[in-house]
C-alpha cells in the first residue's frame, strides 16, 4: 500500500500535493516525497518519515512549479527506511520524468533479470523502478485502432509498451514537464481518483484528499485507463481493451485500507463497512448473548455501527485510541506491531465491568491485537469477551500490495477455529463469511479480489520470489 497524490496547473502545486498526502498519510508512513516542475526544471525532496515531520516549508520552498506529484510509502517486508522512497525522478533516453507508484508487480524478478542481463543497472529495490527502465528501453507500441492525439506521440507509445509488459497491481502517476499522467492496471487492484477545482486538475488514490485542497471529486479513473492531462486539458486511452481482463477490485481496501469517507470502486467505504457489520450481526444472532459491543478503534468503529443496529444492542467506546501511534497492521515488523498494539489502546472500565462484551474488529490476520486486547478488557472486568471479525479468516498471501507476505505469519492456517478462540482468550470466536462479505459490496462477487480469503488470485504468481519483498 502507499498513497499517490498528483497536481496540474495549480499555484503553489508542492503545497497542495503536501496537504494531499497528508490526508492519505493511512497508506503509508515510512517515507514521503514531493516531485514538482516549472516546465524548465524537476525539483525533488524526499525523505523517511510522515509528512508533517518529514517535509518543512524549506522543502516547500524548493519545490518551485504548477504541477506535482507526491507518494507516501509503506513497505512490506523490504527495508525499513528511505532508501526506496518516492517519488522517483529519472533521466531517460526517452526524457526526463518523475514516477510514483501505489501496487505491487507480480512478475518485477523476471522483468528485472531480463533488463539486468540486458546491461540495465538498477539503483533501487522497488519494483517501481521497472517502470522506469522499461519506459527508457522501449522501442515504442500503440495497439491497432487507438488514435495519438499528437502531443502524445513523444513518450506515449513508451508508456504503453512497459505497462504492457508488467503483471499485477499499478496505479501510478507520471509527472514530463508539460504533462501529468495517471494509469490504472486492467484489473483495477489499487484505487485512482480524478479531482478538479476551475482549470486545475488533481489524482490522489482516494477522494478525500480533494477535500483539504478545495478540489471537487469528479470520477474514478477506470481499470486498464491512461488519463494524460496538459495545457489543452484531459485525454483518456484505453490500451488494453482487446484484453479479457475480470476487475479484481481489493476488497481489503474497503475493508480496512481505505478512509472511511472515501469514495472508492463505486461505493462508499462508509457504508460498505456498515453493511458488513450488519452481515454479521445476522450471521450471529442465536449464537451469542452480549450486553454491550465495543469496536476495535478506529477501522472496527464503522461495522460496530452496523452490527449494533441490526443485533440490538448498544453500542459503547470501550477501548480508546492514542492517535499518535500509527496503524499497527502496517508495521513492517513483528516487534513493532507488538509495541504499537500496547501504546495506543486503552480500556474503559465503566463500559466493561460485569459485561459480556462483543468486540468487532475489521480483519484478524496474525492474532497479535486480538490476543492483547482480549487479555486488556478481562483485566479491566468484562465478564465474558466474544471476538467478532467483520472479515473472513486470511488464509493467503497478497502479492498485490499489503503486507501478508507468507502463510506462516497467518493464524488462521495454523489453527482451526477452536484453536484461534483459545490462542487469542476469547469466549467465542466469529468470523464474517465469504458469502456475507460479498453480499455487502456493490456489483458482481466477480469484480473483487478476495485472494487473501479465498486463495483465489487474479494473476499468475508461479515466479514470485520467495517473500514479496518489494511492495512500493
Amino acid at each position: 500500500m502507499c498513497g499517490v497524490f498528483g497536481a496540474f496547473n495549480v499555484e503553489n502545486a508542492a503545497t497542495h500535493t503536501y496537504w494531499g498526502l497528508y490526508t492519505l498519510q493511512h497508506r503509508g508512513q515510512e517515507s514521503a516525497g514531493i516531485c514538482s516542475t516549472d516546465g524548465k526544471s524537476f525539483y525533488l525532496v524526499k525523505k523517511p518519515g510522515r509528512v508533517l515531520e518529514a517535509l518543512n516549508k524549506e522543502d516547500l520552498k524548493k519545490l518551485k512549479g504548477n504541477s506535482a506529484i507526491g507518494h507516501v510509502r509503506y513497505s512490506t517486508a523490504g527495508d525499513i527506511g528511505g532508501t526506496n522512497a518516492q517519488p522517483i525522478l529519472a533521466q531517460t533516453s526517452k526524457g526526463e520524468f518523475a514516477l510514483a507508484h501505489n501496487g505491487n508487480l507480480t512478475n518485477f524478478q523476471i522483468l528485472k533479470k531480463e533488463l539486468t542481463d540486458q546491461g540495465v543497472v538498477f539503483k533501487y529495490t522497488s519494483d517501481s523502478e521497472v517502470f522506469v527502465h522499461l519506459i527508457d528501453t522501449s522501442s515504442g507500441w500503440v495497439p491497432e485502432n487507438l488514435q495519438l492525439h499528437p502531443r502524445d506521440e513523444d513518450f506515449l507509445p513508451y508508456l504503453f509498451d512497459a505497462l504492457r509488459q508488467v503483471e499485477g497491481a499499478y496505479s501510478i502517476l507520471i509527472l514530463t514537464k508539460d504533462k501529468l499522467i495517471a494509469a490504472r492496471d486492467p484489473y483495477g487492484f489499487r484505487p485512482l481518483e480524478l479531482g478538479r477545482n476551475n482549470q486545475s486538475w488533481f489524482v490522489a488514490s482516494e477522494s478525500p484528499a480533494f477535500d483539504i485542497v478545495g478540489a471537487t471529486f469528479k470520477r474514478e479513473i477506470k481499470p486498464g485507463e491512461v488519463v494524460v492531462i496538459d495545457k489543452e486539458g484531459l485525454r483518456s486511452y484505453f490500451p488494453f481493451r482487446d484484453r479479457n481482463t475480470r476487475r479484481a477490485f481489493c476488497i481489503f481496501e474497503l475493508i480496512y485500507f481505505a478512509r472511511p469517507d472515501s469514495y472508492i470502486f463505486g461505493d462508499w467505504v462508509y457504508e460498505v463497512r456498515k453493511r458488513l457489520g450488519r452481515q454479521l450481526a445476522k450471521e450471529v444472532k442465536g449464537k451469542i448473548d452480549v450486553d454491550v459491543v465495543v469496536p476495535v478503534p478506529d477501522s472496527g468503529i464503522v461495522p460496530t455501527i452496523g452490527f449494533a443496529q441490526e443485533f440490538g444492542v448498544p453500542m459503547e467506546l470501550g477501548l480508546i485510541r492514542n492517535h499518535y501511534v500509527g496503524r499497527s497492521f502496517i508495521e513492517p515488523t513483528q516487534e513493532l506491531r507488538d509495541l504499537k498494539v500496547l501504546m495506543k489502546l486503552s480500556p474503559v472500565r465503566p463500559v466493561l465491568e460485569g459485561k459480556r462484551v462483543a468486540i468487532i474488529d475489521d480483519s484478524l490476520v496474525r492474532g497479535t491485537t486480538s490476543r492483547r486486547i482480549v487479555k486488556m478488557l478481562k483485566k479491566a472486568g468484562a465478564k465474558e469477551v466474544h471476538v467478532l471479525i467483520a472479515s473472513p479468516p486470511v488464509i493467503s498471501p497478497c502479492y498485490y500490495g499489503i503486507d501478508i507476505p507468507t502463510k506462516d505469519e497467518l493464524i488462521a492456517n495454523q489453527m482451526d477455529l477452536e484453536g484461534i478462540k483459545n490462542h487469542i482468550g476469547a469466549d467465542s470466536l466469529h468470523y464474517l463469511s465469504v458469502e456475507g462479505m460479498l453480499k455487502a459490496v456493490k456489483g458482481s462477487p466477480n469484480d473483487y479480489c478476495t485472494a487473501c480469503f479465498t486463495g483465489d488470485y487474479p494473476t499468475p504468481i508461479t515466479h514470485l520470489s520467495e517473500k514479496n519483498k518489494n511492495n512500493t
